[in-house]
């Protein structure tokens, strides 16, 4: 009678093991990085330049990482995140490239107590990884517009649209595309600012 009893016990414990679902996969978090190298423009001009918050598309203000195989459909990898949404990345980011060009007496993050001769308000339209061909690619896309605080006009406005091929065809491959193609975007929009910042 005991041997029945504990078959029966290890065949409802095995029955109940089977029954609990399956532990989570650890979710891998990423960081949008870019370094890009930017040559110092001389000589500085004497005017302060404001960074406003970025902003993003939707689909694209979440910490979800999103991908694409073509079309207009966007998916959503479902172990890999952003440790921030790409805006909240992007404003350190386009503060440093600024700061390099060393065009400008000053760069500050909105909101500043400083008063700022020129704002720049940037917009991601697009942070995405593209499966429609092989190897994947990475697809940034912002939106820069820089306005004269001084006359409250709008100077100029551009869009900044960069590729990437990645390097393995996931998640981690799709970020470090994404940082290559970024940190050529932030070359671009420095050389935009201190260029439409000195024209007459």
């Amino acid at each position: 009678m005991k041997s029945v009893l504990a078959v029966l016990a290890a065949f409802v414990l095995a029955s109940c093991s089977a029954l609990q679902p399956p532990a989570p996969e650890p979710v891998t978090v990423h960081v949008l990085a870019a370094a890009p190298t930017i040559a110092a423009a001389a000589p500085p001009r004497d005017a302060a330049i404001e960074v406003a918050a970025p902003r993003a598309w939707p689909g694209f203000d979440t910490t979800d990482m999103v991908y694409t195989r073509g079309g207009y459909e966007l998916d959503r990898f479902a172990v890999n995140r952003w440790v921030d949404t790409p805006p909240r990345m992007l404003a350190p980011l386009v503060v440093r490239a600024l700061e390099q060009t060393g065009g400008f007496r000053a760069v500050v993050q909105a909101p500043a107590a400083a008063p700022a001769d020129y704002r720049l308000d940037t917009e991601i339209v697009r942070v995405v990884q593209n499966f429609s061909a092989t190897p994947s690619r990475s697809e940034v896309v912002v939106r820069a517009q820089l306005t004269d605080l001084r006359t409250r006009r709008v100077v100029a406005t551009h869009v900044f649209e960069e590729t990437e091929p990645s390097s393995s065809d996931n998640a981690a491959g799709g970020v470090a595309a994404a940082n290559a193609a970024l940190a050529r975007v932030l070359t671009r929009i420095a050389g935009f600012c201190v260029s439409e910042t000195r024209r007459p």
